[in-house]
């Protein structure tokens, strides 16, 4: 029998919204590492087994999910995962490049040195095309760098809108970096950037900020106009009928 504290709630209810946490966290990390791919079709019953949770759970990270775009409720069905369109690429970069280079100007002379090396030395390990787990953890370090980046401006309202670019950023790195290693070339412009801003050279920041978001910009245009499977992953369910 479970116990509660007296005046408290059930342990039943107080387990819930951990259990929605996590169903959230896992159902989510597979559809930004497109272990889910763009435009599956996901049903309650399928996530539960899936995951071994429960319907309340599962059911709960589904519409914080569709709160946050990622999939999108289809009556009578289920979910589809929210497809990837060229649309999307060129919204996401092209608001990339309104903020990020401004952050990188505003950042110079103001960021934690140490803290962005840290983050670099995680990057400089690259990551290993077609394996999600190295891939994964190569991005969430380079999502970091970038988000020390806008933290370090000191407007949080400024570095929360980059975390959440950068968020949707993540499923279509996963769709060019799984086709081409990049992580040479990133690992260049890193240390780059990591000069301008510890010496305050805003100017040379904001640049090198800009040019790194166009070749990422270049790198995922081209993986997913030239291979077929990509394409077909990224652009092949966008009609939810």
């Amino acid at each position: 029998m479970v116990h509660s504290p007296p005046g408290g709630p059930p342990a039943v209810l107080r387990a819930m919204p951990l259990l929605s946490d996590r169903a959230y966290e896992r159902i989510r990390h597979d559809i930004i590492t497109c272990a889910i791919a763009p435009g599956t079709e996901i049903s309650e019953a399928q996530l539960c087994t899936q995951y071994k949770l429960g319907k309340a759970p599962v059911r709960m990270a589904l519409n914080r999910l569709a709160h946050d775009g990622l999939v999108r409720a289809i009556p009578r069905r289920g979910y589809r995962v929210t497809p990837v369109t060229l649309k999307d690429i060129h919204d996401v970069f092209e608001l990339r490049l309104m903020l990020e280079p401004a952050a990188a100007r505003m950042a110079a002379g103001r960021v934690s040195a140490q803290r962005l090396k840290a983050l670099d030395e995680v990057c400089r390990a690259g990551y290993q095309p077609g394996d999600p787990r190295s891939t994964g953890r190569f991005l969430e370090a380079n999502k970091a760098f970038h988000v020390a980046i806008a933290r370090a401006t000191g407007n949080a309202r400024l570095a929360d809108a980059v975390e959440r670019l950068l968020d949707e950023m993540t499923r279509l790195l996963h769709l060019g970096l799984g086709l081409r290693n990049r992580s040479q070339e990133m690992e260049h412009e890193h240390r780059a950037l990591i000069k301008a801003l510890t010496r305050g050279d805003g100017d040379t920041a904001e640049r090198i900020c800009r040019e790194q978001i166009e070749a990422a910009r270049n790198m995922v245009l081209s993986a997913i106009l030239t291979s077929s499977s990509v394409m077909n992953l990224a652009l092949g369910a966008e009609n939810p009928r």
